[in-house]
């Protein structure tokens, strides 16, 4: 089986550890989130959307693309919206939500939920998503 890389030097699974799920106000930690998530939406903007600006949805659906391998596959509908199911999974798997199950005969990768999300309020899931994915992109080393 041939894995294809969009994000260049990126691993196609890494054991990551858990992080914090703490939505508090704390100036330090939200500037520094803030600066990385511009930079990564600098980075994969520039790559990958000509000229627009991604979005966390967009951003979802490369984690999704990369993760499942097929880059080159034409995509359905129906599959797009499964790619950005599978960004969320994987971006939320360190925080202890999701674990990986298997991958099914045509190579997508199932996950298994492990705990509901808390109710979060709009802007705090907007803050959960977008750390999880500035912590899925440092750990392939896109963005320090």
């Amino acid at each position: 089986m041939r894995m294809y890389f969009i994000f260049g030097n990126l691993l196609p699974r890494l054991n990551l550890k858990p992080v914090s799920l703490s939505v508090q106000k704390n100036q330090p930690r939200d500037q520094k989130l803030k600066e990385r998530w511009d930079r990564l939406i600098h980075i994969l903007s520039e790559r990958f959307s000509e000229g627009e600006v991604l979005d966390v949805e967009g951003i979802l659906y490369l984690v999704g693309l990369q993760e499942l391998g097929q880059v080159h596959r034409k995509m359905k509908k129906d599959d797009n919206v499964n790619l950005i199911h599978i960004g969320i999974c994987t971006a939320l798997e360190p925080f202890g939500y999701y674990r990986f199950d298997f991958f099914d005969e045509e190579g997508w990768p199932h996950f298994e939920l492990l705990e509901e999300l808390p109710p979060l309020k709009p802007g705090e899931q907007s803050v959960l998503m977008k750390e999880a994915l500035v912590e899925y992109f440092l750990k392939r080393e896109l963005i320090q």
